[in-house]
């Protein structure tokens, strides 16, 4: 269960700068709208440490981290859902991933063109959700002009429910509003899922800064960010792009330093990781041995046959019971064989529900 996130934003906000940085990938980013004209992917490991304490603990030179997959969407421009700039061919770019990572620029540079002329970033923000908004617009109209004649002249509940559903997104989207502020039962949210809506998916903002205000983590156009992301309870998170291109040259030992040099922690890539985790509901589990070690994603919740079938799925289907130890066990113990010992190693059944951190060997048979 890999990540997948949309970068979207309006052009020369520093979105392409960001993924060439954070994927070390070498697409063009020019000092024009539309520099990129094809959605990009690149895949980026999920930093975790204790991978690397297993490595070293079962010293075993195959570790295989979890990835995050971004997609950057060529820049958007007011108009694009009715087909202005390049369209809302890279719309649909968006259907497929987790979260959507919009891009503001958060910064003042005389010599970086901005396409509206100055920089305000609600105004960019609002740019880009209008857009959103419309194109999840036309696909709710499209579909009750489709079944909405045939929902009043049927019985049919299951086709009453689509058309209720659909207008009450469409209502809150002509309040311009985003469907994510909606709540929906279990059952309407099936609905919901299968339409792959835009403005359903979870969004972070990221505010790109300069590299003098990133020891205060922002500036005065970032709280203006933060007051309109708490409104629809988004997170934001502040990156320095032209910082994250020269991080990606450095060794880990250098990245660590040069990061303490700057007086922050983590890196922009590393809090986006973390706050899309956590905005998703994400968590981490671990197989580990002398042949492999390797981290795969879950999500929170899952029982152990389910995460079993992220690996394999005959070891869902087979599921027999799962030997579970926990990472803080293993580095407080120090072995597999202190942990036995210490009572502390588990056989779970089918209804155990995984936790981060959980180190495990799925016993199956089919």
């Amino acid at each position: 269960m890999s990540l997948t996130a949309g970068i979207v934003g309006l052009p020369n906000v520093g979105k392409s700068t960001l993924f060439n940085a954070i994927t070390k990938k070498n697409i063009l980013a020019a000092n024009y709208p539309f520099a990129t004209i094809d959605p990009n992917v690149g895949v980026v490991t999920v930093p975790d440490k204790r991978l690397e304490y297993l490595q070293n603990l079962y010293q075993t030179e195959n570790v295989i981290p979890t990835t995050y997959e971004f997609t950057d969407i060529a820049g958007l421009v007011k108009g694009a859902a009715s087909g202005e700039g390049l369209g809302n061919k890279f719309l649909s770019h968006i259907r497929e991933v987790d979260a959507i990572v919009e891009v503001v620029r958060c910064f003042e540079d005389k010599n970086i063109i901005h396409v509206e002329n100055n920089v305000d970033p609600i105004r960019d923000i609002e740019i880009i959700n209008v857009e959103l908004i419309l194109a999840d617009l036309e696909v709710v109209e499209n579909r009750i002009n489709k079944i909405g004649k045939k929902a009043a002249m049927s019985k049919d509940k299951e086709i009453q429910r689509e058309v209720r559903i659909l207008n009450q997104i469409k209502e809150t989207l002509l309040k311009n509003e985003p469907i994510r502020k909606l709540e929906f039962d279990e059952e309407d949210y099936k609905y919901v899922k299968a339409f792959n809506f835009l403005t359903h998916k979870p969004i972070i903002y990221m505010a790109n800064i300069n590299e003098d205000d990133l020891v205060n983590d922002g500036n005065m156009y970032v709280d203006q960010v933060r007051e309109y992301a708490n409104k629809e309870n988004a997170k934001v998170i502040t990156v320095c792009a032209k910082i994250e291109s020269e991080l990606v040259e450095l060794s880990d030992d250098e990245k660590t330093e040069f990061l303490h040099e700057l007086g922050i922690c983590d890196s922009g890539l590393d809090k986006l990781i973390y706050a899309t985790y956590d905005l998703l509901g994400l968590a981490t589990y671990f197989t580990a041995g002398v042949q492999e070690c390797r981290a795969w994603t879950f999500k929170k919740g899952m029982k152990a046959p389910e995460c079993a079938g992220i690996i394999h799925t005959d070891f869902e289907r087979g599921f027999i019971r799962a030997e579970v130890m926990s990472y803080d066990d293993l580095h407080e113990c120090g072995s597999e064989k202190a942990v036995k010992e210490a009572g502390k190693m588990r056989l779970e059944g089918k209804e155990y529900v995984m936790q981060d951190g959980d180190i495990c060997h799925f016993r199956f048979n089919v």
